[in-house]
Formats: structure tokens, C-alpha cells, sequence
């Protein structure tokens, strides 16, 4: 057996950290969705799917929301609405944009969403901020989305401090100002939002103190927000800080722990990591030499667009019953991965 290369792995691979400073990203729109407590949001971008905190109180409107009965909650929320609940003005919002229960209807959502901004309830300001940006329900406004971010963010909103962020970079609806864009980059990195964290990872690791946003730059500390983002979900994050823990980059070094980051951004699909886990296993690094799985890993990654000539160099000099032992590996690894796409 080969002893394996940490070379093997890592070469090629550049460390991806996207930062809002070097390429700002989309406003990261994700609308609440009430139930029992909140969930960190797994994308950035023009997405919905974020939950919503539900009341301390114990709420029937709520209750029957989360039972699935959207009728009943809608009848509810209607009346507690009609008494000032801001929470039930949300939940309103979040059935009519959802069309749950009632036809879908955006300008309805809006004017529900606006409702329970005004009363102050921050997932409110924050969908009605959404709304504005991409002028679903409502007139386009993104200056008036700005506000009502700011708004949300001034109650630790993750996304919408992530928002802000972004408009702070672009210099579009408020000056730009970088430093304050790494702040709030850094107060949603800290209540758990995982872009944020990889962004903040790529402040630290692009060293861009000179562009003014006020980051001294730090290997260790670029690593360790990785490494947050990472056990939060972010697939781009999940493979770097694997690639970080082979290299013993800003961490002391794992491969077998490395290779269980790559794995995991590897089974989301993303063909950069399916390479790494066929070199992992071509080589044996953090994991037992198979070449069969190497292989299977490697049709999986090429099919995503990822070419790696020695790896083809490999499959074609395993046994033919190797060849279509790896094949039906990767026929059945992307028919479980359509299967939950369904």
C-alpha cells in the first residue's frame, strides 16, 4: 500500500472564502415560517424557508399552525390580530405569501407583514424588509427594505445584520462602509448565521485590513469561523475546513476528521469534495484504501463536472468487476439523493 501523500489531497484546492468585500453576495431573503423555535437558515441568496419563533406564551393560533391546521390558525390569528398581537399579524403574513390554508396572495402577506413590523415583532420587519427588496406584494423599495433590516437587526435578527452587511458593502442604499459591513458580518457570525461565518472566515483569511473594513488578518482565527460555518451546514465551509484540518491550517491537524467534513460536503453533491474523497480513498488518507469507492467518488464527481485525469487513469486499469461495482455505487448514491429531493 502507497503511504498517502497529504499532497494528494489538498493540491489544486484553493480555498474558496466568499467574501462580501472581494464579491458581494445577493441580500439573504429568507422568509419565517411560524413554528415551535427558530432554526439557523442553511443558504444565503433569494431563498425562503427560515422558521419563526413562536410566542413564549402558549398560542392557539400557533399551536394549530404547527398541527397543520391552517384554517383554524388563520381564524385565530385573525382575531388575536384584531386585539394587537403582533406575532398573530406575522403569522397572517406567513400564511397568505405561503397560500396556507387561504390562496396564495403576496400584497395580502405584505400588508400583514407591515402590521406587525409597525407593532415591533422582528420577523415581521425582517419579511416585510424581504418584500420590499424584491418587490413581491409591494412596490420595490430597497431603501425602505434597508430601514426595516435595520429595524430587524437592531433586535439581533441574524440574517437581516447579514443584509445589512451586504448593503453596507455595495454602497447602494446606505454608504459604504466596510468597516461597519465586517461588524455586523461578525454580530450575525456570533448568533449562529453560517454564511456569515464563512464570510467572516474569508475576512480573516484575505487579510483585507487594507480595504478598510477594520479585520486584522488571522490564519487562526479565519480557521476557526470556518470550522463554526462548517459544523453549521455550509457545504463550501464543510470542504474547506476538512482541507484546513488535513493541511493543519490555523488547526492542529486531522485527517481523519478532515476527510469526515469532506464526506459530508462530498454527500450534498458538491463535485469538489466528491474528488477529494476519491483521492482520499485512492490514497488512503483518513480512511481505509478502497479503490472501488475511490472510483465511485470520482464517476460522481466527473459527472458534476470535475475532471481528474489520473483518477480516470485509475478506473480504467481496475478489473471490470470493480468498474461495475463503482458504477452501481454511484447509480445508487444519485438515486438516493433524488429520492430526497422528491
Amino acid at each position: 500500500m502507497r503511504p498517502a501523500k497529504m499532497a494528494d489531497i489538498t493540491s489544486g484546492v484553493t480555498m474558496r472564502f466568499i467574501s462580501i468585500i472581494a464579491a458581494p453576495l445577493a441580500i439573504a431573503l429568507i422568509v419565517p415560517v411560524a413554528a415551535a423555535k427558530r432554526k439557523a437558515p442553511a443558504t444565503s441568496g433569494w431563498t425562503a424557508g427560515q422558521e419563526k419563533t413562536a410566542p413564549a406564551v402558549s398560542d392557539p393560533a400557533y399551536a394549530a399552525f404547527d398541527s397543520g391546521h391552517y384554517l383554524k390558525a388563520e381564524k385565530l390569528a385573525k382575531a388575536a390580530a384584531a386585539k394587537g398581537s403582533k406575532t398573530a399579524s406575522t403569522l397572517l403574513g406567513v400564511l397568505y405569501e405561503k397560500g396556507l390554508g387561504v390562496p396564495q396572495n403576496f400584497k395580502a402577506a405584505a400588508e400583514w407583514y407591515a402590521k406587525g413590523a409597525a407593532l415591533g415583532d422582528v420577523d415581521a420587519q425582517f419579511s416585510i424588509g424581504v418584500m420590499l427588496a424584491e418587490g413581491r406584494g409591494i412596490k420595490k423599495n430597497k431603501s425602505q427594505a434597508a430601514q426595516f433590516f435595520e429595524m430587524a437587526a437592531k433586535q439581533k435578527h441574524p440574517v437581516a445584520l447579514y443584509n445589512l452587511a451586504i448593503i453596507y458593502t455595495a454602497g447602494s442604499e446606505r454608504e459604504k462602509d466596510l468597516k461597519k459591513a465586517a461588524q455586523l458580518i461578525e454580530q450575525s457570525a456570533n448568533l449562529g448565521y453560517a454564511p456569515a461565518q464563512y464570510d467572516l472566515a474569508g475576512f480573516y483569511k484575505q487579510g483585507l485590513n487594507q480595504s478598510g473594513n477594520g479585520v486584522v488578518p488571522d490564519n487562526k482565527k479565519a480557521t476557526y469561523w470556518l470550522g463554526k460555518a462548517a459544523e453549521n451546514g455550509h457545504t463550501n465551509a464543510e470542504l474547506e475546513y476538512g482541507i484546513a484540518l488535513i493541511r493543519g491550517s490555523g488547526v492542529p491537524k486531522n485527517a481523519q476528521r478532515g476527510v469526515a467534513f469532506i464526506r459530508r460536503a462530498a454527500n450534498k453533491g458538491n463535485p469538489v469534495a466528491q474528488n477529494r474523497m476519491a483521492v482520499a480513498y485512492r490514497t488512503g488518507l483518513g480512511v481505509e484504501r478502497n479503490l472501488v469507492e475511490a472510483a465511485k467518488w470520482h464517476l460522481l464527481s466527473r459527472q458534476g463536472g470535475y475532471s481528474d485525469f489520473k483518477l480516470d487513469v485509475m478506473v480504467s486499469e481496475l478489473p471490470e468487476k470493480d468498474q461495475k461495482a463503482a458504477k452501481k455505487a454511484a447509480y445508487d448514491f444519485q438515486q438516493r439523493g433524488d429520492a430526497l429531493l422528491q
